[in-house]
């Protein structure tokens, strides 16, 4: 029982940062944050025409509108910022997969061949490519910096 208990407890914490699972929970919100946002607009528009048609005089109280939208746009925010998120682990997912070696067979282990791993030589020359691809960002990164360091010492010159 404690095991499942800690079992659950690790699946929740994981969807709390899943930013699928938590795009999912929020829908329900938007929906009832629009209806009540509908709601409100709807209720004021028919307050300020009985005030206008001189129907009602404006000392009623009434929700207000502005509080109701900004929790609706707030929950927008946050949708967006699920999204975004999502994007970006697909992103990191898809980058991951496409410059991460895949298995390379070993002597000692030659059942590990699978469609997908990589000869010796070919796990070689992606190691070399990436490689020469830290050292190319290395390099520029070297370069930017005495740049900047060039510009700052000439401007505590003058």
């Amino acid at each position: 029982p404690q095991q499942q208990q800690q079992q659950q407890q690790q699946l929740s914490q994981q969807q709390d940062f899943d930013p699928v699972h938590r795009f999912k929970m929020l829908i329900p919100q938007l929906k009832e944050s629009l209806q009540n946002v509908m709601k409100i607009a709807s209720l004021n528009l028919g307050h300020n025409t009985a005030i206008d048609n001189g129907i009602k005089s404006s000392d009623t109280s009434v929700q207000r509108f502005d509080k109701s939208l900004e929790e609706f746009y707030a929950l927008c925010d946050q949708l967006e910022l699920c999204l975004r998120l999502a994007y970006e682990c697909l992103s990191q997912s898809i980058d991951s997969a496409k410059h991460s070696p895949n298995l390379v067979p070993t002597a000692t282990k030659p059942d590990t061949v699978q469609t997908e791993s990589l000869s010796y030589a070919q796990y070689l020359g992606m190691i070399k490519s990436q490689i020469s691809c830290a050292k190319d960002i290395h390099n520029a990164l070297l370069e930017c910096s005495k740049k900047i360091a060039g510009k700052g010492q000439t401007q505590g010159i003058m």
